[in-house]
Formats: structure tokens, C-alpha cells, sequence
């Protein structure tokens, strides 16, 4: 495999917004949902429709419930999608590292 194998790259996280949410929650146990949309600036609708792609691939997990009346959804990455996400970066990284260009 060449340092420039782009197929190696997870097309599910490549994705600028599912990248995003990965990232934040990387940082994190657990987000609110409404954070989540806040830090990456996506709207509700995208970002609930690129949550359920993560979710199919069990790379989060999300967990609904209520304060009062007023309902709170939740997302954690999962071990799987934690890992995932580390090998996207260290390809990402062994990419860029190869090109010889310094920073």
C-alpha cells in the first residue's frame, strides 16, 4: 500500500461534516446533540441525517431522554468509531507526512 492510497480512507468519516462530529466527539464522552450542531454549524436536518450514517456503522451510539419536558439527545462515539476514526487520522496524517512539505 502506497502512502498516497487514498482508498484507504474511510469514505464514511471523509465526509466534512461526518468528519466534524467525529472530531467533537473525540474531545468528549458525550455530546448534546444541539452542541454538536453549534460547534460544526450544520443544521439540524444535515446533521441528524449524517448522525444515522455514523449510527448504521456503529461508529456512535445515541441515547434520547428528558429534562423536564424537553427531550435531550445524546451522542458518544463507540470503540468501534474511536478506532476508526484514529486509523483515518494516522492514514491522513501518514498522507500529508509523505508529501515532504513542512508546516
Amino acid at each position: 500500500m502506497s502512502d498516497f492510497d487514498h482508498t484507504q480512507l474511510d469514505d464514511l468519516i471523509h465526509s466534512r461534516i461526518r468528519l466534524a462530529v467525529m472530531a467533537v466527539l473525540a474531545g468528549v464522552e458525550k455530546a448534546e446533540f444541539t452542541f454538536i450542531r453549534d460547534q460544526i454549524k450544520a443544521t439540524d436536518g444535515n446533521l441528524s441525517t449524517h448522525l444515522r450514517k455514523l449510527e448504521g456503522k456503529e461508529y456512535i451510539t445515541i441515547s434520547k431522554r428528558f429534562e423536564g419536558r424537553k427531550p435531550v439527545t445524546e451522542v458518544a462515539l463507540t470503540a468501534l468509531g474511536r478506532e476508526a476514526f484514529l486509523a483515518y487520522l494516522n492514514h491522513l496524517e501518514s498522507m500529508l507526512g509523505a508529501t515532504g512539505l513542512k508546516g
